[in-house]
C-alpha cells in the first residue's frame, strides 16, 4: 500500500513499484486502478469474506461431521479423511477434515513431548534380509469376544511389508503357525529381529546354580530356526525394533476401527478381516519400494521338512518292547518298523501343529499307536488278624515259655536245698591230706 500510494502521488514509477513488490507490470497497473477508484480497500482480495470457489459447501461440511460425531468420534483426521471417502463417497482433504474437527472440538493436536533419543538406522536393502518379529496384547475386538486375543506381526525391514496372525495366546505353537505362513508367502528370510522373551531364548536367572540339574539351551522356536538355516538377533530394548512396535501402534488404531465396522466378533472373523482386507490396504498405504530389486528369500532345500521342523520335539528313549513314554502315556511303534539296534536308543519325538504325534530314528519317520494302559489289579482281601491278648501285669519276659517262672504258682515252685559246705580236716604230722 505505501508504495502504491508512491506510485499515485508520482514520487515512483509503476516499473519500479513492481520490480519492489516483485509482481507483474500489468498487475501493479490493475492496483493501481482498483486504488484510484476504491481506496485502500480495493487491494483486498475480491474473495475476503466469502466462500471459496474450491470449498465444499456448508451441507458437505454438515454432513462429515455427522457422520464422524456418530460413528467415527475416535478417529483421527487422516483415518476419518480416509473413511469418509472410502465408504460415503465424500472426498475431503485430511486438512480440512483436521479443521473443520478442530473447530467442533472433537479433535484435538496431542503435544509432542521430548523422547529418548535413538540412533537412526538405516534400512536393509533387500526384501528378506531382515525380518522383525514381535506380538501385541490389545484389545482388539474391543470387548466383543470373551476370549483374550493376540495379534502376532512380522514386518520387513525394507519394505515394511506386513505378515500377521490373530492368535488365542502368545505361545511357541502360535509363533510358528506365523513362520509357516510367511516361509509358504516369500520363502525363508536370512534372519529374524525379536525380543528375548522365554519362547526365543531361556532366560536363566541372575543366582543360577551351576550345580542344578542342566535346562535346555534351546527354545523350541530357536531349534526351528537353526533347522530352517534362519539367524536370529536379539534386541536389547522395544526401540531396536522400533519398525514393528510403530507398526502396532498405527493398527490399534487403523486395525480396530476396521474390525469394528466389520462387525468382527471371534477369532476367525478377526483373522479373515485381517489377511483379505487389512494386509492388502497396509501393502498398498505404507509398504516402501527397497534400495534393491534383489530377494533375499531362500527356497526350501529337499533337506529341509517344514512340518518336522516347526514342531514341538523332544527325546525318548526306545524301551525293550518297542515302546516309548510320551507325557505319562505309552506309545508303540509298529512292527513293520521295527529295526536292528532300536532297543535302547534315542529317538525324536515330534508333536507336530497339526496333531500328529511321529518319531524320527535315521532319518526315517516312525508311526507311533497309543498303547491301551491294563486295568488295574484288584486288590486281594486282607487277611484278619487275631490281636494279640494282653500279657499280665508285671511280666518281664517276651515269651510265653517264661510265663509264671518268677511269680507262678506257689504249689508248683521247686524248693531248693541250700548246700552245707564241707569242712575242711586239718592236714596231718606227714603232710598228707586225707
Amino acid at each position: 500500500m505505501v508504495v502504491l500510494r508512491q506510485v499515485k502521488a508520482g514520487k515512483l514509477t509503476q516499473a519500479a513499484a513492481a520490480g519492489q513488490l516483485g509482481l507483474s507490470g500489468r498487475w501493479v497497473k490493475k492496483l493501481m486502478k482498483r486504488l484510484r477508484s476504491e481506496g485502500d480497500k480495493g487491494l483486498a482480495h475480491g474473495l475476503r469474506g466469502r466462500a471459496s470457489n474450491r470449498g465444499h459447501g456448508a451441507e458437505v461440511r454438515k454432513k462429515a461431521l455427522e457422520l464422524i460425531r456418530e460413528r467415527y468420534g475416535d478417529y483421527g483426521p487422516t483415518l476419518a479423511a480416509e473413511v469418509l471417502a472410502s465408504e460415503h463417497e465424500l472426498k475431503v482433504n485430511r486438512e480440512t477434515v483436521r479443521q473443520w474437527m478442530s473447530a467442533e472440538k472433537i479433535w484435538r493436536p496431542k503435544r509432542e513431548k521430548l523422547k529418548q533419543v535413538h540412533v537412526w538406522r538405516e534400512r536393509r536393502q533387500q526384501r528378506g534380509e531382515l525380518v522383525q518379529w514381535d506380538t501385541s496384547t490389545h484389545d482388539w475386538l474391543e470387548g466383543r469376544s470373551a476370549e483374550p486375543v493376540y495379534l502376532i506381526g512380522m514386518i520387513d525391514d525394507a519394505t515394511s511389508e506386513l505378515t500377521a496372525r490373530f492368535a488365542a495366546g502368545d505361545s511357541s505353537e502360535e509363533n510358528m503357525r506365523l513362520l509357516w505362513r510367511y516361509i509358504e508367502r516369500y520363502g525363508r528370510p536370512v534372519e529374524v529381529y525379536t525380543d528375548k522373551a522365554g519362547i526365543f531364548q531361556v532366560n536363566r536367572p541372575m543366582h543360577y546354580n551351576k550345580h542344578l540339574p542342566a535346562e535346555p539351551d534351546e527354545t523350541q522356536i530357536k531349534r526351528a530356526l537353526g533347522e530352517l538355516g534362519i539367524g536370529r538377533i536379539a534386541a536389547h530394548s522395544p526401540q531396536a525394533k522400533g519398525r514393528v512396535e510403530r507398526s502396532f501402534g498405527t493398527m490399534q488404531d487403523r486395525l480396530v476401527k476396521g474390525l469394528r465396522r466389520a462387525g468382527a466378533k471371534t477369532l476367525d472373523q478377526a483373522n479373515q478381516y485381517l489377511w483379505e482386507q487389512f494386509e492388502p490396504e497396509w501393502k498398498r498405504r505404507f509398504s516402501k519400494k527397497p534400495a534393491s530389486e534383489l530377494d533375499a528369500h531362500r527356497p526350501l532345500r529337499n533337506d529341509h521338512d517344514l512340518a518336522s521342523s516347526l514342531s514341538y520335539v523332544e527325546t525318548r528313549i526306545v524301551d525293550n518292547d518297542y515302546t516309548l513314554r510320551w507325557f505319562g502315556e505309552r506309545y508303540q511303534i509298529e512292527k513293520g518298523a521295527v529295526k536292528p539296534r532300536m532297543r535302547k536308543a534315542a529317538v525324536r519325538v515330534e508333536k507336530r501343529i497339526d496333531g500328529t504325534l511321529l518319531a524320527q530314528w535315521q532319518g526315517k519317520h516312525l508311526v507311533l499307536r497309543l498303547c491301551a494302559e491294563p486295568l488295574p489289579a484288584q486288590t486281594a482281601a486282607k487277611k484278619t488278624v487275631t490281636p494279640k491278648t494282653a500279657k499280665p501285669a508285671g511280666a518281664v519276659g517276651k515269651r510265653p515259655w517264661m510265663d509264671g517262672f518268677w511269680h507262678g504258682d506257689p504249689a508248683k515252685r521247686t524248693t531248693i536245698t541250700p548246700v552245707t559246705p564241707v569242712a575242711l580236716r586239718a592236714p596231718s604230722v606227714t603232710g598228707v591230706i586225707e
